[in-house]
C-alpha cells in the first residue's frame, strides 16, 4: 500500500495548496470580494495551508528510507505547530459565525461593526488565543521526563501519542488536555450554534425568496465546513487515552482531507465566489 498512499498524500497535499491558494487569489483579484466575510475565508484557508504543512509533508516522507526519524526539536515543533492552528481554526470559526450573525440580524449596522480594523484585530485575536492555548499544552507535555523509548505510536507527534512514551504520572496531562481542547471546542461549537439559531429565525422572514437562498448558500457552507471539522476533533481529543486503531485515520481526516475540502465547499456553495471564479477564468481565457 506504499505506493497508492504516498500518491493519495501527495496528491491532497497538491490540491490543498492549490484550492486554498485560489481562494486568496479570487478574493485578493475581485473587489466585489473585499468584505469581512472574505476576510476571514481568506484567514481559514491560509491556516489551512499552513495546517495541513505540519503534518502531511512529514507523512510523505515516512515514505522514504530514514524519513519516519524525527527530532525531539521538530517532534515539539510540530505538536507545538499543530495545536497553536488548530485552536486558532476552531476560534475562526467562531468568528466566521459572529460575522455571518451580524450581516443577518443587524445588517443596518454591520459595516460599523465588523470594519477592517475589527477584522484585523479579531484575525489577530485567533491567532494570540491559538498560541498561548499550545505554548500551555507543549509546556505541560515536555516538561515530563522520558525514558529509552522513542517510537511514537502514532502519525505524528500529537500529545497522546507523546505522553506514551512518558516515565512519569500523566494523567494531570490527559485532565488538563480533556478540559483545556474540551472547553474551547464546546465553547466554539456553542457559540456557533447560538448564532445560527438567530440567523435561521432571522433568516425565514426574509420575504424575498432571493434573499432567503443566498442567505442559506453562505451559512450552509460554513455549517458543513464547522461539522466536517468539529465532529473529528470532538471524537479523538475527548478520548486522550483510547488505544482505538480509528484514531489515526480520524486525525488524518481533519490534517489532510478538512484543509482540501473547505475551498470546495466555500466555491460550490457560495454563489459570489462561483461568478468571481468564472469572470476570472473568462477573464484569462479571453
Amino acid at each position: 500500500m506504499k505506493v497508492p498512499l504516498f500518491l493519495f498524500f501527495l496528491l491532497m497535499f497538491i490540491l490543498t495548496l492549490s484550492g486554498n491558494s485560489l481562494i486568496l487569489w479570487v478574493v485578493a483579484s475581485d473587489l466585489q470580494l473585499h468584505k469581512p466575510m472574505y476576510w476571514f475565508l481568506c484567514h481559514l484557508s491560509i491556516l489551512d495551508m499552513a495546517f495541513s504543512s505540519v503534518v502531511v509533508p512529514k507523512v510523505i516522507a515516512g515514505f522514504f528510507p530514514g524519513g519516519k526519524a524525527i527530532s525531539y526539536a521538530g517532534c515539539v515543533s510540530q505538536l507545538f505547530f499543530f495545536h497553536f492552528l488548530g485552536c486558532s481554526e476552531s476560534l475562526l470559526y467562531t468568528l466566521m459565525a459572529y460575522d455571518r450573525f451580524l450581516a443577518i440580524c443587524k445588517p443596518l449596522h454591520y459595516s460599523n461593526i465588523m470594519n477592517w480594523k475589527a477584522c484585523l484585530g479579531l484575525s489577530l485575536g485567533t491567532m494570540i488565543g491559538g498560541c498561548l492555548n499550545s505554548m500551555l499544552e507543549t509546556t505541560l507535555t515536555f516538561r515530563l521526563p522520558y525514558g529509552e523509548s522513542n517510537y511514537v505510536d502514532y502519525i505524528f507527534c500529537d500529545i497522546p501519542a507523546v505522553l506514551k512514551l512518558a516515565c512519569a504520572d500523566t494523567k494531570l496531562n490527559q485532565m488538563v488536555l480533556l478540559i483545556d481542547i474540551g472547553l474551547v471546542a464546546m465553547a466554539c461549537f456553542l457559540l456557533i450554534l447560538t448564532s445560527y439559531v438567530y440567523i435561521i429565525s432571522a433568516i425565514v422572514r426574509i420575504s424575498s425568496r432571493e434573499g432567503r437562498c443566498r442567505a442559506f448558500s453562505t451559512c450552509t457552507a460554513h455549517l458543513t465546513v464547522v461539522g466536517i471539522y468539529y465532529l473529528p476533533v470532538v471524537y479523538r481529543y475527548l478520548r486522550p487515552a483510547s488505544q482505538d486503531s480509528m484514531d489515526g485515520v480520524v486525525c488524518m481526516f481533519y490534517t489532510t482531507i478538512t484543509p482540501f475540502l473547505n475551498p470546495v465547499i466555500y466555491t460550490l456553495r457560495n454563489k459570489e465566489m462561483k461568478s468571481a471564479l468564472v469572470k476570472r477564468w473568462g477573464g484569462n481565457a479571453q
